[in-house]
């Protein structure tokens, strides 16, 4: 029986091989790292595979058309304006290439009329998000990866069922790997309280997970069109501080009042709308006393990417962030497994002199991911860079800033997952005074970190070397 199941497993292989090879387009260097799995570890590589394995099947199967026209004419109308009348803020003017390239891929409108909060704090935050549920008037539109069955969403929930019993209209959006902690009979009871429900990409069998790819790893708040919430923080204890592995844990998200959050609102319907096979409609959604659009405000836009994406788009800010920096780059993210564009990217920024600073945990959440970014991380501080480990608990900020103007701040960490096996959003903020808040930050940040030198990477033990060359091996598929 043992002779059977292997030989079935070596033809699977050699047939998941031939698909690698011939059919699906992949950078080279992720290829060999899955011949290499599938041929030297038969057993390792077949159940990788089909828990992390991309299939471009499924790409096509997430792309949708709704909304886009809409999206598409606004882009080409603003795309227009910017080219001919010039229409931005001196702030966002030095950045019109990115602000064209968003409008052009991703249809990610413009708008400069935006006031931004800033929270690093859980307990702040949800606080906050609960005073803004109470205010809500029409309806109020949660997404979250992570959902936990305790006494925050327990909380947060007694809030929404008040305003369901107003007449507000309430619906929650959760990832099924991350929302599925959630027991179903809890999403019954409140369903039965009329909060509308539904679970993006349920797996076939009830709880049985066979595929980690495709995440919505998106956490957005809308309220009323008028506040939007988007960033690093899912509902859950932990995100409190309250759990005792990781202590403190560090995270930053935004509050938006302002044109932006019409961003937050269309890719919330989006998602929506392919998950529950209905069709919102967002000009049903759009306040009636919305705020005409000017440039006296923190430019922004919203930027998304997925494998319901033509572009990697958020990928893509990165680097063309990363190319424009004259002075510095600030970075904060817990895991760091960039591609090879980014990783080279940041290597000659460091060359030429920029400061150039990465943060990432000093405790790990997921071992190999942590001893890959180790190892990037070691080539980098040969090149220049400054690396810091955070050490006040759990960094999971993804937070992108550069030479004191622009940022990129939301869910998307800066490695291969993130940029295109997620489902993600950031936000890009045109604005020096938010963006020289973050830098402030970031080093207040620092005071809580630890260097991480050239000389104490180069003189690391043995098995950290060891951990670290498995783990760089296996970076493109993690």
């Amino acid at each position: 029986m043992l002779e059977v199941i292997w030989k079935v497993i070596m033809i699977t292989n050699f047939f998941i091989a031939g698909l690698l090879v011939f059919l699906q387009r992949r950078e080279p260097r992720t290829v060999w790292a899955w011949l290499l799995v599938l041929f030297f570890m038969p057993w390792v590589g077949f159940v990788l595979y089909f828990l992390v394995g991309r299939d471009y099947f499924w790409d096509k199967k997430f792309r949708t058309k709704e909304l886009r026209k809409e999206m598409q004419t606004r882009a080409y109308k603003q795309e227009r304006d910017i080219l001919d009348k010039g229409t931005l803020a001196s702030e966002a003017y030095e950045y019109r290439d990115l602000i064209l390239y968003n409008l052009r891929s991703g249809y990610a409108a413009y708008t400069g009329n935006n006031d931004i909060e800033v929270y690093t704090d859980g307990n702040v935050k949800f606080e906050e998000l609960i005073k803004a549920i109470d205010k809500a008037e029409i309806y109020i539109f949660i997404q979250y990866y992570v959902i936990r069955n305790d006494d925050l969403f327990a909380r947060i929930c007694k809030h929404l069922v008040r305003k369901v019993e107003e007449g507000v209209e309430v619906r929650i959006l959760y990832d099924s790997l991350g929302g599925g902690i959630v027991p179903g009979r809890v999403w019954k009871e409140i369903e039965k309280k009329g909060i509308i429900t539904n679970e993006f990409y349920a797996p076939i069998l009830k709880k049985v997970y066979l595929r980690v790819n495709y995440r919505n790893h998106r956490k957005i708040v809308v309220i009323d069109g008028k506040f939007g919430f988007v960033g690093g923080f899912n509902i859950g204890e932990e995100y409190l501080g309250k759990n005792k592995k990781f202590g403190y844990w560090r995270d930053t998200h935004l509050k938006i009042t302002g044109g932006a959050v019409e961003g937050l609102l269309l890719r919330f319907i989006l998602d929506w709308n392919y998950t529950a096979k209905e069709k919102m409609r967002a000009e049903n959604y759009k306040p009636d006393d919305a705020v005409k659009e000017d440039y006296s405000g923190a430019g922004m836009q919203i930027v998304t990417s997925g494998p319901d994406a033509g572009y990697e788009q958020i990928r893509d800010n990165y680097l063309r962030l990363i190319n424009k920096a004259k002075k510095n780059i600030y970075i904060q993210t817990p895991y760091f497994v960039p591609d090879e564009a980014v990783f080279n990217a940041l290597k000659i920024a460091a060359c030429s002199g920029i400061d150039v600073r990465l943060m990432i945990p000093c405790k790990p959440d997921h071992p190999f991911v942590y001893w890959a970014s180790y190892s990037y991380v070691g080539e980098l501080l040969r090149a220049g860079m400054r690396c810091y480990l955070y050490g006040n608990g759990f960094l999971h900020a993804k937070t992108v800033m550069v030479d004191g103007e622009v940022a990129s701040v939301g869910t998307a960490n800066m490695d291969i997952r993130s940029f295109r096996l997620n489902f993600e959003i950031n936000a890009m903020i045109y604005d020096g005074r938010t963006v020289r808040k973050l830098e402030e930050i970031f080093l207040a940040d620092m005071k809580k970190s630890v260097e991480l030198t050239s000389h104490d990477y180069i003189t690391r033990r043995l098995n950290i070397r060891i951990k670290e060359q498995v783990s760089r091996l296996l970076a493109p598929l993690l």
